[in-house]
């Protein structure tokens, strides 16, 4: 039995037959789609490394059957810079040296996106450590991605306030 849905991966519809309806939002960015950025860590949807927006929400996309997903729309680490400008969360991590071997910063980076837009932080280092506790970083840069985060925080609230005025 072949099931065929319709997302948007990054901007780009796709339309994408699945031979097996157990295929992973995970195994079908990696696998079918090309898209490698989001990483396959745990599998079991404990350290984060697959975040990826859905409809503007953090997900786990290890835990994420691909068959659940018709219309969505898909934000993976590769569409969120705009050509060579970084995203602001992007450019953060690396001022504030947000990681060190890189394998959880794709991850990372796309829930501190979900994160911001969530607006609950207000500034709050602590808020910040809470929001981001599902995303696991084996070399322990926790201090830079928490002030990456609270970085980005403030640069993207200054446009937005730029961009009412």
């Amino acid at each position: 039995m072949t099931l065929s849905i319709h997302l948007t991966v990054n901007g780009a519809a796709q339309d994408v037959a699945l031979d097996d309806p157990r295929v992973t939002l995970l195994d079908l960015l990696r696998e079918r789609l090309h898209l490698t950025g989001t990483k396959k860590g745990c599998d079991r949807g404990q350290c984060g490394a697959c975040t990826v927006l859905v409809d503007g929400r953090r997900v786990n996309s290890c835990l994420t059957l691909a068959a659940s997903l018709e219309g969505a729309e898909v934000l993976t680490i590769e569409g969120v810079a705009r050509g060579d400008e970084l995203h602001p969360v992007q450019a953060a991590f690396i001022a504030n040296d947000g990681f060190q071997c890189g394998y959880c910063t794709p991850g990372q980076i796309m829930s501190a996106i979900g994160l911001i837009s969530e607006g609950r932080l207000d500034g709050d280092p602590e808020r910040v450590r809470e929001g981001m506790s599902g995303n696991l970083c084996r070399c322990g840069a926790y201090a830079g991605i928490t002030n990456a985060v609270l970085e980005a925080e403030a640069t993207m609230s200054e446009t937005a306030k730029e961009a009412a005025e």
